[in-house]
């Protein structure tokens, strides 16, 4: 989709593969390959969300910096972030900035990203309580739908992908989920704030259906006492 007239290698700046945990965060470098985040301890939504991704050969290739600049709907880094309202540390010309998830992502496969930047580090917050679910034709293509449940310092997040051009928060399931309501009822909220589109993989009744079902499991697997 593009081509530049310049690559340039920054495989070789040893600070941008580490991961680290900071502040009841994970910070992890742009460089940070799939399969290090399979692997690391630290937090372990991280580690379930970069299984799904690909295959081995796509693991060990591509990077968490990369996934999250490329801002693709139905990618897992991008949901996982939406949920956690992740903090993106951005370098460029003018120099350096950061930018919470809410606001870095502005459609398919666009972001406030200028020419000139990179994506540094991102700050994954680690959450208390967690669940990630996903439906794909098999296990390593797209997520026709994913979702993301995390408690984060008291208070429960969901984000679904692949409904939409960005993750969507669905703010009503949210304030349903917080309110203890029930599982049924905060998974049909989360179905009726989707507007996703049909397309050769799924037509969009079938991708709010499965919004349904998934965002569900997800709120059970959560460990959410909840009243089914």
């Amino acid at each position: 989709m593009a081509r530049p007239s310049l690559l340039v290698d920054i495989n070789r700046v040893p600070w941008l593969s580490t991961i680290t945990p900071i502040d009841g965060s994970v910070r992890v470098g742009a460089l940070v390959r799939h399969a290090m985040l399979v692997e690391q301890p630290h937090h372990p939504l991280l580690a379930e969300a970069a299984r799904w991704i690909g295959h081995t050969a796509i693991r060990s290739r591509g990077t968490t910096g990369g996934s999250i600049a490329h801002a693709d709907p139905a990618a897992e880094l991008p949901v996982v972030a939406a949920a956690l309202d992740a903090t993106i540390h951005i370098a460029g010309r003018k120099g350096r900035r950061s930018a919470k998830a809410s606001e870095f992502f502005t459609g398919a496969l666009e972001t406030t990203l200028a020419d000139d930047e990179i994506i540094t580090a991102v700050d994954m917050p680690r959450p208390a309580r967690w669940a990630f679910t996903e439906f794909a034709r098999r296990h390593g293509d797209f997520g026709l739908v994913t979702v993301v449940v995390a408690e984060v310092n008291g208070c429960w997040r969901l984000a679904i992908g692949g409904v939409g051009s960005v993750p969507v928060r669905p703010a009503e399931a949210e304030q349903l989920l917080n309110a203890g309501a029930p599982v049924d009822e905060v998974a049909a909220a989360a179905a009726a704030a989707v507007s996703p589109t049909s397309d050769i993989h799924a037509s969009n009744d079938y991708r709010r259906a499965m919004t349904q079902e998934f965002t569900r499991r997800a709120v059970i697997q959560s460990g959410r006492q909840l009243m089914a």
